[in-house]
Parts: C-alpha cells; sequence; structure tokens
C-alpha cells in the first residue's frame, strides 16, 4: 500500500470513529469510553501524517511506534465497549476490522523499515 493510500485510510478510519462516537448512548460510561476511542481512534491518523514526513529511518520507526500504540489502545476501548454492553459486537466489527488490518500494515512498514540498509539510520 501506498504511502498516500495510507494516508486517505487513516483519515477515513478517524471519520469513522467520530461517527461512532457521536452515536454513543449519553450515559457518562459510555462517554468516557467514547472520548477515549476518539482521542486514540483519530490520533492513529494524526501521527501517520507526522510519519509520513519523517526525516530518517529511525524517525519513521518511532512515528510508526506511536501508530501502533494508538491503534492497540483503539483496539483496547473498543473491546471495553463491547465487553460492557454499551455497543454490540456487530455494531463495531467493521471498525475493530479496520483497526486490526491497520495495525497488521503498520507493524509490517515498521518490521520493513528495520530490516533495509540505510544510511540515516
Amino acid at each position: 500500500m501506498k504511502g498516500q493510500e495510507l494516508r486517505e485510510r487513516t483519515k477515513q478510519f478517524a471519520l469513522r470513529i467520530i461517527k461512532m462516537y457521536c452515536s454513543l448512548p449519553k450515559s457518562t460510561e459510555a462517554q468516557v469510553l467514547g472520548k477515549q476511542v476518539l482521542r486514540s481512534g483519530t490520533g492513529v491518523a494524526a501521527n501517520y501524517r507526522e510519519a509520513s514526513r519523517a526525516r530518517s529511518d529511525a524517525e519513521l520507526i518511532s512515528k510508526l511506534g506511536i501508530v501502533e500504540q494508538e491503534l492497540d489502545e483503539t483496539a483496547l476501548w473498543f473491546e471495553l465497549l463491547i465487553e460492557s454492553g454499551i455497543v454490540s459486537q456487530p455494531k463495531l466489527h467493521n471498525l475493530r476490522q479496520e483497526a486490526d488490518e491497520l495495525l497488521k500494515i503498520t507493524v509490517t512498514a515498521i518490521n520493513t523499515t528495520k530490516k533495509r540498509p540505510s544510511k540515516n539510520r
């Protein structure tokens, strides 16, 4: 996947997170968990943008590591929303699947960058 495609894909993921947050119940529990997933889920796109502007492989690996952390955190909030009964599993299925796919892509990019010979690392 090319960088520009992934940039757009992470942005679309963030937009879907925003829509999901807006549809949550107004209970305190739902709003607290929702704000957490809103922060981490939209952070994926913001941090990917930073990674795409990295000046070295070391910086790229570091920034992609943050993307990986944000995706993993988002997955946790999804699990808590489902396991607490706030949101049904089917409603979050597609978002969870996208988070998993983005996580796999990110980890692959990190590993590929670590393995390639580089002068600027």
